[in-house]
Formats: structure tokens, sequence, C-alpha cells
């Protein structure tokens, strides 16, 4: 039974390589076909065509897309990401602090949904068909039912314009206390954990009810087991493989709320930064950026999968 868990865990981590090598190929051609001409719009409407010749030269960009390709995957195995076309700079020095600030942002949200989704989704499961279950199920169908940007547009209305609690855009520089901490990251951690916390919460409950209607759990029950007992000592240890596995899928949904968020709220992440390059047709950054939310997400895809295959009891 161990091998074969063995080779299921080294089979799915075959295939996450060349999902991967498909990824950044799909990254870069993506990237490559936007619509624009790069020199172009780096020298402005007054620059010559000679001008704009000798900028494509120099960019290599009237070299053959595969070998660009492979140049940049080179590039890529050496740990070097290129240097941007804005503002020639090395693409690691100018993702390096705003990845900083993505993380933190991802850290928060994950540390306040994680919990909230588990007690939420647990106590939903324990009271099945209650008041309390309904309502927790029909409010997580609900935020799952809105996009990302309309609760961010919600929160700002509510919380910026109209109770005037929160600002409306969120400047990492300006904070010189905890207070100013949590005014700024109050509104993008609200968004992410609201679109987070459903997803998981809905998945957790599903989790822990297949468990509750397992033969063992019904035999602890007429064994005069409390529900509380039965649920944390019987059901909970058994569905923690689902659960996690619940967990990782719901926070790659963080790789694209992170996105629209940190647009809205003009937050200084990846994210912002991959959308102010597409303005520029800064082509080495974007496929960088790009290229790590690829990265996050197969990451956690991948760490799913393994979490179910290693919990699959028919498999130990």
């Amino acid at each position: 039974m161990k091998s074969r868990v063995l080779n299921l865990v080294l089979k799915r981590l075959g295939i996450a390589v060349v999902t991967l090598l498909i990824v950044l190929f799909a990254v870069f051609f993506a990237t490559s076909m936007l619509p624009g001409d790069t020199a172009s719009i780096l020298l402005g409407q007054a620059a010559t065509p000679e001008a704009v010749a000798g900028l494509r030269e120099a960019m290599h960009l009237n070299d053959p897309a595969i070998l660009r390709f492979l140049l940049w995957l080179v590039g890529l195995l050496h740990g070097d990401l290129g240097t941007s076309y804005a503002n020639e700079m090395p693409v690691a020095a100018l993702i390096g602090g705003r990845l900083v600030n993505t993380m933190k942002l991802a850290g928060i949200t994950t540390l306040l949904s994680v919990p909230l989704a588990l007690t939420l989704g647990i106590t939903a499961a324990m009271l099945r068909g209650s008041v309390y279950d309904r309502t927790v199920t029909i409010l997580s169908i609900g935020v799952i039912s809105v996009p990302e940007f309309m609760v961010a547009t919600l929160a700002v209305l509510l919380f910026a314009v109209y109770l005037k609690w929160l600002p409306a855009l969120s400047s990492v520089n300006e904070a010189h206390s905890l207070t100013d901490l949590v005014r700024i990251y109050a509104m993008p951690v609200i968004t992410l954990t609201f679109v987070i916390s459903a997803q998981m919460i809905r998945m957790t409950r599903a989790a822990v009810i297949e468990t509750l209607s397992t033969p063992y759990v019904e035999m602890a029950l007429l064994k005069g087991a409390s529900r509380s007992r039965m649920v944390l000592r019987h059901a909970l240890p058994n569905a923690l493989g689902p659960i996690v596995n619940a967990i990782a899928l719901s926070l790659s949904y963080l790789v694209g709320g992170v996105i629209i968020v940190e647009t809205i709220f003009n937050y200084p992440g990846i994210a912002k930064l991959m959308v102010d390059a597409v303005a520029t047709r800064d082509l080495p950054l974007i496929q960088s950026c790009a290229m790590i939310f690829c990265l996050g997400y197969l990451f956690l895809i991948t760490a799913a999968d393994v979490v179910a295959i290693m919990s699959n009891p028919r498999l130990r």
C-alpha cells in the first residue's frame, strides 16, 4: 500500500512538472501576443520608424518567438528573470518588495479566513438541518455567487464612503502605527476573507457530514458518545485529509482574488505591479509576475492532490 501511495504521489508531482512547463509556454506566448508594439509604446508617438526599429532590434523583439522563449527559459533556470523594458532595472529587484507585500496580504487573509471557515463549517455540520446550518449555508452560497470586484466595491461604498471608517486606498507607506496597519489592511483582507471563507465553509461542512455518516461514527453515537465528542474525537481526525484539501483548494482562489483586490484598493503588491506593466507592455515583468501567480496556484493544487492521496484510507 505504501508503495502505491508513493507511486501516486510521484505521478502527481510529475504531472505538476509537465503542467509547469506548459504554463511557462502559455504565459510567454500569451504575453507576447498582447496588442500594441512594445517599442512604439516605450518611445511614444513622436518616435521615428528608425528609432522604433532600432529599439526592437536592441530588445531582440525581431527574433523568432521560440528562440526568445528558450532564452527566457534558460534565464529562469539560472535565476535571471530578465530586465524591465520600462525602467531598465532587474525584474527580480522590482518584484522583491512587491512580492513581500502580497505575501503579507495573503498571510493575514489566511490567518483570518481559515479558523473562521473551519469553525463555521464544522459547527454547521454538527448542527445539520438547524436554523444555524441553513443560515450559514445560505450566506456562504450568497458570498460565493458574488464576484470579488463586487465585494470590494461594496466594501468601499460601506466603510469608506458612507461610514468613513476606513481609507478607500491601501497605502502601506503611510502606516506608522498598529492602528494605521489595521486600517490599511482591513478592506483588502475583508474582501479576500469573504471570498475564501465562503468556499472553504462549504467544502469543510461537506467533508465533516460525509465522515459523520460512516458506520464507526454512528456506532460511537449509539454507545452514548456526545455529539461534540463524536465530532472532535472520531469524525474530525478522519475528515482531516478532506479538510486540508479544502483549505488548499480554497486558498488557490487567492491567486485570482488578490489581482482584483490589489488593483481596486491600489495596494502595492505584485498583482498591481503586473497590471501596471501591462499598460507599458513590459513583457519580462508581465511574464515573471504571471509565472509567480501560476506557480502559487499550481503549488496549492498539487498540495491538495497529494494530501488527498495520502489521507485516503483505502490507500493506507
